[in-house]
């Protein structure tokens, strides 16, 4: 019995690895080693004034990346029909409003936001892994919607109550993560939805117009919206949009971590000062192996290095969109579209700020920052892809192999 249960195990690995999809995985990995390197250099001067060695946070970040692609490859091998049952995807989603609730309730307060749970070896932030479960509950939820074989789903059997749920789990869970407060933990979760939903309902033309209209939107309304915005909020919200607004003037509070990424971002120039050279990230920078770890990019590897990151960064949530258009199954195309936004939202949101062109919302880059939550949600997030993309492949296959077994 274990033989064979061994047996089925490696078969599984050699027909991940077969079918793997490459320009998906390679990115992934190249991005992995970037973002050891950048948090090691990043992070060494920090690590030493707390008390740790310079290589603290590069050990945690090598085990997160480990652990990391542990959970990708794993996921990839899981048939996706294990996360589309009616009862697993309710499970997933109470799962993450007990998480969210009890981080309201007795969470640790990181940054002004009280959104972790510690670990003790790791901190986890629900929000992070909320934006998985909304790209699989509501990529599930629509795919039932739109699928006239599923009509049973909605029928009138299903008392009035539960046809609200999807809506109720939608209100619940995005008002727990702004009551932290995460703004922007919030739009990200929301862009996750709101991507979903238009391409249910629109053709996928429209669909991709108004997603990109939406990013564009966001950058050219940032100013007008963020002194709205500051009009009713109050705290460390407030500094953030203040500092955003007018970071000179508020330099030396609210504007300096902007400022000092403009030094940065300043210093490096074309092609850097070179890896370990940056003089920000000397305790000017603040969160310079996290949110701001762009900035170091900036100044030790120059424009050319930001634009390898990025670039990469870039590839990678294209190929997510082609692998999302070549699928036959709703399904499958929401969780790609979704889980492509997911991704899409996170860089915007972190280059807009590091950048000065969105307000400070402590959103990380994907891959390259340090973190444990991010980097397993993520992971796990772009394993659902590479099996969507193997599934693909093994379909094409057979067609071939069905193909000349006619001839």
């Amino acid at each position: 019995m274990m033989e064979e249960k061994t047996t089925t195990w490696q078969k599984a690995v050699r027909q991940t690895l077969r079918g793997m999809d490459w320009y998906l995985a390679a990115p992934y990995l190249i991005l992995c080693i970037i973002g050891i390197v950048m948090v090691y250099s990043a992070s060494a001067d920090v690590a030493m004034q707390v008390g740790g060695t310079p290589q603290s946070y590069l050990r945690k970040q090598a085990i997160y990346v480990i652990l990391g692609i542990a959970v990708a490859f794993g996921v990839a091998m899981v048939n996706l029909r294990k996360f589309r049952g009616r009862g697993t995807r309710h499970v997933l989603m109470w799962t993450v409003l007990t998480l969210l609730v009890y981080v309201a309730l007795f969470g640790a307060r990181v940054n002004g936001a009280q959104g972790w749970i510690s670990l003790g070896f790791m901190s986890i932030q629900p929000a992070e892994i909320c934006k998985l479960v909304f790209a699989l509950f509501y990529a599930d939820y629509f795919a039932r919607q739109n699928d006239p074989s599923q009509l049973r789903n909605v029928s009138r059997d299903i008392p009035d109550w539960k046809r609200y749920l999807p809506w109720i789990y939608l209100v619940a869970a995005l008002g727990l993560i702004l009551k932290q407060p995460d703004t922007g933990g919030f739009l990200i979760n929301a862009i996750i939805f709101v991507v979903i939903t238009s391409v249910a309902v629109l053709p996928l033309g429209w669909s991709l117009l108004i997603s990109v209209g939406f990013f564009l939107g966001s950058l050219l309304f940032a100013v007008p919206l963020s002194k709205f915005v500051l009009l009713w909020t109050h705290g460390y919200q407030a500094a953030r949009f203040t500092g955003f607004l007018e970071p000179f003037k508020n330099a030396s509070s609210s504007g300096a971590q902007l400022v000092n990424s403009y030094y940065a971002i300043s210093n490096g120039g074309i092609f850097g000062s070179g890896i370990g050279n940056s003089i920000q990230k000397m305790g000017y920078l603040p969160e310079a192996n996290t949110d701001f770890i762009l900035a170091v990019i900036a100044e030790e590897l120059g424009l050319l290095g930001v634009i390898v990151v990025l670039g990469t960064l870039g590839f990678l949530i294209c190929r997510m969109v082609l692998v999302g258009t070549r699928c036959k199954h709703m399904y499958e195309a929401y969780l790609c579209y979704g889980i492509a936004a997911f991704f899409a939202a996170e860089m915007m949101f972190n280059v807009g700020a590091v950048c000065g062109l969105l307000p400070i919302t402590g959103v990380t880059l994907p891959f390259i920052s340090y973190g444990g939550s991010s980097m397993l949600v993520l992971s796990a997030s772009l394993g659902i892809i590479i099996r969507i993309s193997r599934n693909q492949t093994q379909a094409k296959q057979a067609a071939a192999s069905l193909k000349q077994g006619g001839r």
